[in-house]
């Protein structure tokens, strides 16, 4: 990998458009669609072959569409790495597809250097009964996998979840998660649909961090371990997709949104890079 100040823009979906910093682009348009939500394992090697050899250590790319992709980029680290997603969708289903936004972080939980994934802002349904029935518990039960769902609204027995947060507490359990990280380093990824409607828009339901809150984070991140690698992905595209089953699956599982004027997601999403990346890949 390169060094830690090196980033770069893959440009799959048009999703960013006139990025704040002088990030170099690579044009990798022709494989969105072919990617986009899932794809054969075949044409992710295929894909990751192409690209292996240019790509840096802090990555901006695609839509949350693109997740998956996250699992290639710290694929590419040698030295014990713990995961830290920020992300409003646990991404831990053990169902078909493999390679797929919603599945990717069981590829992370393959590799041999990832000691540990953490995942902060779960706010959709995919962490409470009876959905997640279909997300990797052993590998939560086992201690390798951790998510941390907000349970505000919930009962008091759903906020006895493992890992649920709250509003009021989230900072002092993430705190300590920092502090029982002794020093490790770390790989951040940032799915934009963690934060608040107004301050991101993406292609699924949006959660309920602030840009303030992920910039303490990130903050705290920086104070006491290192980040080797990250990576900036959720900005709403248009979708394209490259084959019947893919498209189908696709627009089954995404909501239906009301979204603003083109010009203004992109201006609301360059404001929230323009704040998190400096602080990402500092």
């Amino acid at each position: 990998m390169h060094s830690s100040s090196s980033g770069l823009h893959l440009n799959l979906d048009d999703a960013w458009r006139n990025e704040p910093f002088a990030l170099p682009v690579v044009d990798a348009r022709n494989w969105g669609p072919q990617l986009r939500f899932s794809a054969p394992p075949r044409l992710i090697a295929e894909f990751y072959r192409e690209h292996e050899a240019r790509l840096p250590s802090f990555l901006l790319f695609g839509s949350g569409d693109f997740h998956h992709l996250t699992a290639l980029w710290i694929q590419r680290l040698t030295q014990p790495v713990i995961l830290v997603s920020f992300d409003n969708h646990p991404d831990w289903d053990v169902r078909p597809p493999k390679w797929g936004c919603g599945s990717w972080v069981n590829r992370v939980l393959e590799l041999p250097h990832v000691r540990r994934v953490s995942v902060w802002g779960c706010g959709n349904f995919e962490c409470w009964w009876p959905h997640q029935v279909f997300g990797n518990r052993r590998a939560e039960r086992a201690g390798l996998l951790e998510v941390h769902p907000w349970a505000d609204g919930h009962p008091p027995k759903d906020q006895q979840r493992r890992g649920a947060i709250l509003r009021d507490n989230w900072r002092g359990h993430f705190e300590q998660f920092v502090k029982d990280l002794g020093g490790m380093s770390v790989y951040v990824t940032i799915d934009l649909d963690c934060l608040r409607p107004e301050e991101a828009v993406t292609n699924w339901e949006s959660g309920r961090f602030a840009i303030v809150d992920l910039e303490w984070a990130l903050t705290k991140l920086h104070e006491s371990l290192r980040i080797v690698g990250g990576d900036i992905c959720g900005a709403y595209s248009s979708p394209h997709y490259a084959r019947f089953k893919q498209r189908f699956a696709a627009e089954f599982d995404h909501p239906k949104l009301q979204l603003p004027a083109l010009e203004l997601i992109r201006t609301i999403n360059s404001a929230a890079l323009a704040r998190l990346w400096p602080l990402l890949a500092q």
